[in-house]
Parts: structure tokens; sequence; C-alpha cells
């Protein structure tokens, strides 16, 4: 069975600014990024939807060594995302120095901003999240 939407799909809507992810036609839960089942029911019923990428940090960490791509773009900050529509999902936050972080961080507002890419590598693209100025 196919998934409704593809993890290349998806990765394409990330580099168009756009986050996607399915909604189950049986109990509502909303799970991103998509897999093929339901993570709350089980159901493999669902559809695809576009989510607003706004939301709140959970969490987040500095880091100081990065992945093979990020090698030479340290440090960076990884954040966990609880988005207004209720998954929780992890991302890049920019616009906040990864040296001066602190725990004021957390429940801060955020947006969703990816910047496009040419080509989008094998290992796909992870959201951008930047502070929002105003309150939603």
């Amino acid at each position: 069975m196919e998934p409704k939407l593809s993890i290349k799909e998806y990765y394409e809507g990330l580099n168009n600014n756009r986050l996607l992810g399915l909604k189950c036609k049986a109990c509502s839960t909303i799970t991103t990024p998509p897999r093929l089942a339901c993570r709350q029911c089980g159901s493999l019923e669902n559809e695809i939807t576009q989510l607003s990428g706004k939301g709140s940090i959970l969490t987040f960490t500095s880091i100081h060594v990065g992945v093979e791509n990020r090698r030479g773009k340290t440090p960076y900050l990884v954040v966990m995302i609880k988005l207004d529509e209720g998954p929780w999902i992890m991302g890049n936050l920019e616009g906040v120095d990864p040296s001066t972080a602190t725990l004021d961080l957390i429940d801060k507002r955020v947006v969703m901003n990816n910047p496009h890419c040419d080509k989008i590598p094998a290992e796909g693209i992870a959201p951008v999240f930047i502070p929002k100025s105003t309150p939603t």
C-alpha cells in the first residue's frame, strides 16, 4: 500500500515553505512527517493537510559537532516544536545565536520559514523555524 503523502512530496513541500501532514479520517489526529498509519489509532484512512507551520518550542539543543552536510556550519540549534495543530516536530531554529540560547526559549512562539533549495539532498531537509515577532 502506498502512503497518501510520500516522503518526496513532504520534502518538496518543505522546499516550498509548506508543511504537509496527514489527518486521520477516523480520529482526526494529524501526523507529520507522514507515516502510512495514524500514530494515534493505526487507521490507514487519512488525507493530506497543510499545516500552519506555527507553534511553540518544547525543548532545544545546541549542536557543536554537526552531521556531515552541516560540517563547518556549527553551532546550530535543533528544536522540538509543538505545532498549533497538535503534532510535535523536530527542526532547526534560526534567528537565535546558539552561543547565547537559554531556557528562555522554552514556550517561545515560532513559525516555519524554510529557505528554498535548488536540490533536495538525499537525506531530505528539516523544517526551519524562526522566532515569531508578533503574538498569534
